[in-house]
Formats: structure tokens, sequence, C-alpha cells
């Protein structure tokens, strides 16, 4: 497979620069895999292609305020994008301007407030050392003085405001860790969770740390070439059982995102899914055999990136391809701040 085959056309303008309003009222293309039949509906809507004893299984990943702006001491912004934490104060990073960051050098951020002191170059990435002046706590500064990283295309002349911080985050984020949010999961929030639970749709929480895989190109010729970037997970014995109780009984597992996919199906197990702590780079193409997952909702994605691939092999290209032909037709919002898709 080449990445030419999980191309569209995307509009530059139905590329969404801003949450809807509110959460619920995002559009809802539901696709149905066997027939291929389209249903346009709205995400508060959602519970009318719902059964009970579904299980919702939701990301609680919260985004990391992890995009640092600073100075080089010589003179010169400089940016750093904290990738993950590798030490007590030493992180994986992306640094900007690249080529001026070099081992030896550093950056200050917040008037000296923190310093990141560069130990490492390799492959495009730097590895940081950050220290904090004062008594506050690393993580706590960091939190303080960061930005939350909205994706490359969403542009802002001076950063995110309080409204993306607010709405880039699911309304049960609560483990910090991602540089990404899971969009699918955005389109919830509090009583419309609590009057699907009334309904009899269960839900349970995994940890998925979404990382910049979501963001990179395949540039490789053959799709089958493409590294996926690991990214950590945690499926507490609690979810593995509600997971497997609800396969049990024949009713149906509903994933809420491509992280929380590949999270359920690296822990796939003979009959369901095993409690499991540790990375993942499962990267899934066509003629994966999906062991867990029976439906899934999910935003629009890029041409040609790992996530397109993924709804591809969950639900056939040419199928995926007429829908996203269909919502670009119908103006739906895409990306990160769009409308969503259920396919089941």
């Amino acid at each position: 497979m080449k990445p030419s085959e999980f191309v569209y056309q995307l509009p530059p303008q139905l590329i969404a620069q801003h949450p809807a309003k509110d959460r619920t009222s995002a559009r809802l293309l539901v696709l149905e895999r066997q027939s291929g039949k389209i249903t346009h509906s709205r995400f508060d809507r959602l519970h009318e292609f719902l059964r009970p004893g579904d299980l919702l299984v939701l990301n609680d990943t919260r985004v990391m305020k992890c995009r640092l702006l600073g100075q080089r001491p010589g003179g010169g912004s400089a940016e750093l994008l904290l990738v993950k934490r590798i030490g007590e104060s030493l992180f994986e990073a992306i640094g900007k301007p690249l080529r001026r960051l070099r081992p030896g050098g550093s950056i200050e951020f917040a008037n000296g407030r923190l310093v990141a002191r560069i130990v490492d170059k390799r492959g495009g990435k730097l590895t940081v050392s950050l220290e904090a002046s004062g008594d506050a706590p690393l993580v706590e500064l960091i939190e303080q003085i960061g930005q939350v990283p909205l994706p490359p295309y969403i542009k802002r002349a001076s950063g995110p405001s309080k409204e993306d911080e607010a709405f880039y985050q699911t309304v049960y984020s609560r483990t910090p860790g991602a540089v990404a949010a899971p969009t699918a999961g955005l389109h919830f929030d509090a009583d419309y969770l609590e009057s699907l639970r009334s309904l009899g749709i269960r839900t349970c929480f995994i940890t998925a740390h979404t990382g910049l895989g979501s963001f990179m190109p395949i540039r490789c010729e053959r799709v089958q070439d493409h590294t996926m970037p690991a990214e950590e997970i945690t499926i507490g014995q609690d979810a593995a059982r509600a997971i497997n109780q609800t396969r049990a009984e024949g009713n149906r597992v509903i994933a809420v995102g491509t992280s929380t996919v590949r999270a359920l199906e690296s822990a796939a197990a003979k009959d369901g899914v095993e409690a499991k702590v540790g990375p993942t780079d499962l990267f899934i193409t066509p003629g994966f055999e999906f062991k867990v997952t029976d439906a899934l909702i999910t935003n629009f994605h890029q041409p040609a990136s790992p996530l397109i691939v993924l709804v591809c092999a969950f639900a056939g290209r040419e199928k995926i391809l007429k829908a996203y032909e269909v919502a670009v037709r119908e103006m739906y919002r895409f990306l990160s701040f769009g409308d969503a898709m259920l396919i089941t």
C-alpha cells in the first residue's frame, strides 16, 4: 500500500480553527461498516445509535502544558515541546530553531524561573535537563508557564486562548501525559455522559497518552514501513473486567478515539483484553484483525496520516474515502476541533 491510496481532497476552509460552542453540538456522521450506509446526525443524538449494554471505552489522558516559549542567552527566541519525561529532570523534546540549539546550550523561560540545558541532540530530537528556580516543583512550574500544544494546523497569532485550553481537554481528563488531545472524547460533556449511563450505556476508563504520532505524516513509499511512535497505555483490572464482561454478554465495545483502539488491540487476549501497563507502538493497517473493538467514535483525520489508515483498516478503505468525500461535500468540520464519526 502507498500513502497516496489514503489521500482525499481537504479544502483548507474545512479545517476547524475553533471548537463548537457546545461540546455535544458537533455534527455526527454515522457509517455502517457492513452496508456502507451513511446517516447524518448530531453528537447529542449519539444515543439513538447505541444500545443498552454497550460499553464506551474512554481515554482519561490529560494534555500537558508542554509548549515552552523562551530566549537563548545570546538573544533570539526559542521554543521547546516536551515530548516525554525520561528522568527526574530529563525530557525528550523538539526544539525551534533546531539548527541553533546545540548540546551545551541553554534556553531560559519566564525570566529565568525555568532553564533548559541541552544535553544531547539526535535525529531532530533533543534531550534537555530542566532546572527550576525557587521552591516550586518542576511539574507545577511547567504547568504555570507552559502552553497547551495546539496542533500545527490550528493557527493562533498570540497562542492558545483560555477557551482553547479548556476545550482541548476532555471533561474526564485526569492523568497528565499527553502532548495531543484524544479528540474524539472532546464531544462529550458531563451531562450527556450521565444521560447515556441512565439509558443503560456503560463507560469505563483507560489511559493512552496521545503522542506526536497523531500529526506525523507517512513518508515511506510503503505504508507498512511506517514506524508509529510508542504511546504509554494503562488498562487497569476494572477496565479489563468491564470490557471482557461486555464481550461475554454479546454487547459492543465502543472505542472512543484511535488511541483507545490501539490500546485495546495491544492488550487483546483470547477472550477480551488483559490488564496492561507500558508502551505500544502498534500500527494498524488494512488487513489487521480487530479482536476487541466493535465500533469506533472518531474525528475526521488528515490525508495519508496513520490515523486515517487505522479507520480504513476498521471500516474498509473505499467506504471511508467515500464517507470523507460525502463529509467534504456536506461541509463537515475536520480535524481536532471538528465534527465526529461513529463507525458501527
